[in-house]
């Protein structure tokens, strides 16, 4: 049995504050919310049976129109959220995040390391596998997420692919 998995990066979001915790609700633009509605047909065209997200706002903000478009609803798993890196949101943020990618079993404070994230992502796509074989499942998601599950799928993804991926981008995989 063969679950084709389409992995959504949300939009372009609001940026979150400089020294302060990320807020899960922090939305899209208006930019990223035409960009969502003008991403639904696409997706829609996928055809999936459900359309699964990340709890956190602009995710769900992305795969909306086309789950509406479906006639589906967006069923949140929170083993969709973006990295809990340990960071607050900083000017500096580029130096850890490499930093982290070149130790990847490294984690900053109470935080999680990038492989506790590509093990989250490999139970979420194998959770997928099993909850939904033979379909297409839409998913939105969190650029770090994205990243991991592709390389807990077995495609070659860093930090300089990370950083070159768009807002929003589609990958596409099966498990």
């Amino acid at each position: 049995m063969t679950t084709r998995i389409v992995l959504v990066r949300h939009a372009q979001s609001v940026p979150p504050r400089i020294g302060e915790p990320d807020d899960d609700s922090r939305p899209l633009t208006p930019a990223g919310l035409a960009e969502a509605e003008s991403l639904a047909g696409r997706l829609a065209g996928y055809a999936p049976a459900v359309v699964l997200s990340s709890p956190q706002w602009r995710a769900v903000q992305t795969v909306t129109p086309a789950a509406e478009a479906l006639g589906l609803a967006v069923v949140t798993w929170p083993s969709l959220r973006e990295w809990e890196s340990g960071l607050l949101p900083s000017t500096d943020w580029e130096s850890l995040y490499a930093y982290s990618w070149a130790h990847s079993g490294f984690a900053h404070g109470a935080g999680e390391s990038l492989d506790a994230l590509t093990s989250r992502a490999r139970k979420a796509l194998a959770r997928m596998g099993e909850e939904y074989p033979d379909v297409t499942v839409l998913v939105g998601s969190h650029g770090m997420f994205l990243t991991r599950a592709l390389i807990a799928a077995g495609r070659r993804a860093d930090w300089e692919s990370w950083r070159a991926m768009p807002m929003p981008a589609i990958y596409e995989i099966t498990v």
